[in-house]
């Protein structure tokens, strides 16, 4: 070899482990940031959980709640919320996410698990660690293009502490944005920052979401064959998810295109809503996705779920659509998982996790999860039923953002997106 080239690779190297110890030092203190942030809002959702729980009349609050928070947002000059999907938006843009952002989410949150909405966390939890990993590259004066990566190692900090699935949220976070291109130049920064978030959580013995699944069968073509069965019929409820939080968008918009008016009548729907079918549909609803993994589930609660969490989010309530999710799918596979002759307990864990690969487009995340949160001992089972509601959900998602880069039905087309 000649001096020259020796010199040309001797900078290439030195230019990736420039590029690699950066990124060591910003990811750990964005998994840092982002780990105590995520714990923090994780307590407080817990507490207020709580409140909730041993003091029911708060519910009747539901509109006040409402109206409030439609207040903080204008207050602090944002008219038209875009919650996740400025995030997406960002990661592929120029498009600044303003700091502000982070308390706003946090606060909306938590108000509306206080008062009872049926909402999720991990929107806000992407919304506040995007917000967060942003605001950090704009300290330390990154580049576009660099922004857009620490912007993702925030969500994925804030995911991982919340839910203690580093592997899942790194994935999640590189998949989402573009379905069919995965982030590759993310991934040492949303691992590390995944990770060390998910050591600052369980610093703080934050619990893991985890569950043990009973019954799973061994590999044959009669469990197969009814595993494909479920997972075909959860792509279509992940189907009926989006399209009942999309139409009630739109009724809402129509009939109330006031933001306070609209979520003073979300809040009233919901109260009324809880006085007919009971409070087990507000809030996350964690009791009832553990009562389906241990094998018991209502039939109609699915469906019931869905219902209270589309009134609540399309009215202006904050939060996030995949523990919804998880609530749904999980009920849903509990019963008819029993139906088909699969384990109710097992039923669950396929429907869990075919229902969040249906609403998010992301087969690859929905596959770690089942591995993070059930163990590897399904893993054929949940390979085959986040390929197959992958492909049955169609175009229809909760994220408007996201990009479908390739279609489903036709590998070398390009699609326009996820209701394209």
């Amino acid at each position: 070899m000649t001096k020259a080239s020796i010199n040309a690779y001797a900078k290439k190297f030195s230019r990736y482990f420039t590029a690699f110890f950066k990124w060591v030092f910003l990811s750990c203190i964005t998994g840092i940031v982002g780990g105590a942030a995520g714990t923090f809002f994780r307590s407080c959702i817990m507490y207020v959980t709580g409140i909730r729980s041993a003091n029911g009349w708060i519910v009747y609050f539901l509109p006040l709640g409402g109206l409030l928070i439609v207040f903080l947002y204008r207050a602090c000059k944002i008219n038209e919320p875009h919650g996740t999907n400025l995030i997406l938006s960002a990661i592929r843009s120029p498009e600044p996410i303003p700091l502000i952002m982070a308390p706003l989410i946090f606060l909306s949150t938590v108000l509306t698990h206080l008062f009872g909405g049926s909402a999720g966390r991990e929107g806000a939890a992407l919304q506040l660690g995007g917000s967060l990993g942003f605001s950090i590259g704009r300290l330390f004066r990154l580049d576009e293009k660099d922004l857009h990566i620490i912007t993702m190692s925030g969500m994925a900090a804030c995911f991982s502490a919340l839910f203690g699935t580093p592997m899942t949220s790194t994935i999640f976070v590189m998949e989402v944005v573009t379905v069919g291109v995965m982030y590759y130049a993310a991934l040492v920064p949303c691992a590390l920052s995944a990770i060390v978030a998910a050591g600052v959580a369980k610093h703080f013995e934050s619990p893991v979401t985890a569950y043990t699944i009973e019954n799973i069968p061994s590999i044959d073509i009669l469990p197969l064959l009814r595993v494909a069965a479920l997972a075909v019929l959860c792509a279509f409820v992940s189907v009926i998810f989006c399209t009942a939080m999309s139409k009630a968008g739109q009724y809402y918009k129509k009939f109330f295109p006031n933001q306070y008016a609209r979520a003073a009548a979300g809040g009233a729907l919901l109260v009324l809503l809880s006085l007919v079918f009971g409070s087990d549909y507000l809030g996350m609803g964690g009791g009832i996705i553990d009562a389906s993994m241990n094998g018991s589930a209502r039939p109609e609660a699915f469906i019931l779920k869905i219902l209270f969490t589309a009134v609540t989010l399309e009215a202006g309530f904050r939060g996030g659509e995949i523990v919804p999710a998880f609530f749904v799918g999980s009920t849903f596979g509990c019963f008819m998982g029993g139906i088909l002759g699969i384990s109710p307990s097992f039923g669950a864990s396929i429907g869990f996790m075919s229902v969040f690969c249906g609403v998010t487009n992301c087969p690859l995340t929905a596959f770690v999860l089942s591995l993070e949160v059930f163990g590897a001992k399904g893993a054929v089972y949940y390979l085959l039923a986040a390929g197959i509601s992958y492909m049955l959900s169609g175009y229809s998602g909760i994220y408007s953002e996201q990009k479908i880069l390739y279609a489903k039905d036709k590998p070398l087309f390009i699609g326009n997106g996820p209701h394209g």
